[in-house]
């Protein structure tokens, strides 16, 4: 991570936009496949020297109809457009409450009460702040159950845990960038950043691209080596009382392969592991 965010953000994604992307015809020899900066200024009706400013960091405070006129040129989704407004610090304060470090006793008895599916909670920086027995159960080819970052990229586990490991890398990376944009200069997320990006060059590699994505609703496909594949999909909710907190839900279809999977997995681990959620 830089001092420059916001301009290091606006590069990235310039740089992912092709000319033919947004219909401009592309002239000359270029540098960088994606936009040059003029062209960026046109398209967002914006001075090419502001663009600069930007980009730089010389200019730290544009206005959100800037931002607006930004984010449509750079075809960005809506979650990519929060995280450009959070930059630049063009949100609420209340959208920037530091997420509280615990988790309530309510959400953990709640998570209890779900024995057939695996629910846990995590911050904005991916940190595992409590889970339910069957989540200890699922990812106990893990060394340690801290971080899903941390997991993913450099626990030996993660490539034979995650068969789409590619996949998962970038959705990871992509959900610390939204990170980034709620507390910048956090020093978790930073010591986290780091840490990575020293010991991983996937890590690296991506974390460059700033690709931003928030955890909603998706598919998963896991390979547990006690029960073998398990096909699961996650829904994720924000916890309305402590902001930054999300209850992550696993769930396999009723009835199926994956559900027995779920099912044999929790009695092989009940004995194992009594006692009700992470602390």
């Amino acid at each position: 991570m830089t001092d420059n965010d916001l301009g290091d953000f606006l590069r990235a994604r310039r740089a992912s936009v092709r000319p033919e992307h947004v219909g401009m015809v592309s002239h000359g020899t270029r540098r960088v496949p994606g936009l040059r900066r003029e062209e960026l200024a046109v398209l967002a009706g914006v001075n090419a020297d502001y663009c600069a400013r930007l980009e730089q960091g010389r200019e730290r405070n544009p206005s959100p109809q800037v931002l607006r006129a930004l984010g449509h040129a750079l075809r960005l989704d809506p979650e990519a457009r929060a995280h450009l407004f959070r930059l630049a610090g063009a949100v609420p304060e209340g959208d920037r409450r530091p997420a509280p470090a615990g988790v309530s006793p309510t959400l953990r008895r709640l998570m209890d009460g779900y024995p057939h599916t695996p629910a846990f909670v995590i911050n904005r920086t991916l940190d595992v702040l409590a889970a339910n027995a069957l989540t200890d159960a699922l990812y106990s080819p893990f060394e340690t159950v801290d971080n899903l970052a941390r997991m993913a990229f450099l626990d030996p586990a993660a490539r034979r845990f995650y068969p789409l490991w590619d996949r998962t890398a970038e959705a990871t990376v992509a959900n610390l960038r939204e990170a980034a944009g709620f507390e910048p200069s956090g020093p978790r997320l930073r010591e986290l950043v780091t840490l990575l990006g020293e010991r991983s060059p996937e890590f690296a590699r991506l974390w460059t691209a700033h690709a931003v994505r928030g955890k909603a609703r998706d598919a998963k496909r896991l390979h547990h080596p006690e029960v073998g594949a398990l096909s699961l999909t996650y829904h994720a909710f924000d916890v309305r009382d402590a902001p930054g907190q999300q209850l992550i839900i696993y769930h396999a279809e009723p009835r199926s392969p994956s559900a027995d999977a779920l099912g044999l997995l929790g009695s092989m681990h009940a004995t194992a592991r009594p006692g009700s959620a992470r602390s």
